[in-house]
């Protein structure tokens, strides 16, 4: 499992990187494309698509993403985009995990297909600004969630008692969201100063929010990193609501494409409604 792991993080790596670092965004925003197309077939399966219909969800995803990339919205100033969406991951998330499954079952089907295809295209909407804004932007944003998620898992590993969810993800613990907050505080701390002390052509996400105070760094970064923890455990109850372990099998060793976008859908637009506003 370990080396299949490996060799499908390698392959990924190899496509992303010359695409992220490629002098035109075009690359990479076609490579999140065809993430998000992943996806929307992942989406349509859990919730009970058939094989068809869920390749008909995909080219739906692709279709409003096409359009928008064709019509020049990455161009455009999309503030209110990310604050209706931000809002909606807020008080929806919050309704989801407070409802769980039996809750996210009484939604109508086409409604929960819906929501989901409109969730992933303001992601990728939002990962494209990200990627027009500067590597150094997109790749703060990035480690976020990649240290969120490495400094939760060691610190439930280590002091991890009381559970976060039980009855949507039994392995997340209180202490792990912590450990996760506090490594991505320092983490956004370091990379504000790096920017002062090295600047970069494009700022990073901590320097755009420290330049409206400390206190709006900190708070930021911790927002952000408890929304990409609310991305998890929502995914988290779709799949338990679903009846498997994985969105997909499209990433040996790592399971859907989902599985690895989850705390991406929230903090994207999230990330791009404070430096927006």
């Amino acid at each position: 499992m370990l080396k299949q792991r490996i060799l499908t993080a390698l392959a990924l790596l190899a496509v992303l990187l010359p695409a992220l670092f490629y002098p035109s965004p075009t690359p990479f925003c076609a490579v999140a494309l065809v993430m998000i197309s992943a996806a929307a077939w992942e989406w349509g399966r859990l919730n009970g698509s058939s094989a068809g219909a869920s390749i008909g969800i995909a080219a739906v995803a692709v279709a409003l993403c096409g359009l928008s990339w064709a019509n020049g919205l990455l161009a455009r100033n999309l503030l209110q985009v990310w604050i209706i969406a931000g809002a909606a991951w807020v008080l929806l998330g919050a309704w989801l995990l407070t409802a769980g499954v039996a809750g996210w079952q009484r939604i109508p089907r086409m409604v929960r297909l819906a929501g989901g295809v409109i969730a992933l295209w303001v992601a990728w909407l939002a990962i494209a600004h990200a990627r027009v804004l500067g590597i150094n932007f997109l790749l703060s944003v990035l480690a976020l969630v990649w240290a969120a998620d490495i400094f939760a898992y060691f610190s439930g590993r280590a002091w991890g008692r009381r559970k976060l969810a039980p009855a949507i993800s039994p392995g997340k613990s209180w202490e792990g969201v912590w450990g996760g907050m506090v490594g991505v505080v320092v983490l956004a701390l370091a990379w504000a100063a790096a920017d002062a002390h090295w600047k970069p052509g494009v700022a990073s996400l901590y320097t755009h929010l420290q330049n409206r105070g400390l206190g709006f760094l900190i708070l930021g970064a911790v927002f952000l990193a408890a929304m990409s923890v609310v991305g998890d455990l929502v995914e988290s109850l779709f799949k338990r609501s679903a009846g498997v372990k994985d969105s997909s099998g499209l990433l040996p060793g790592h399971g859907g494409v989902l599985d690895r976008v989850d705390a991406l859908l929230p903090t994207l637009p999230l990330a791009m409604m404070l430096v927006s506003v």
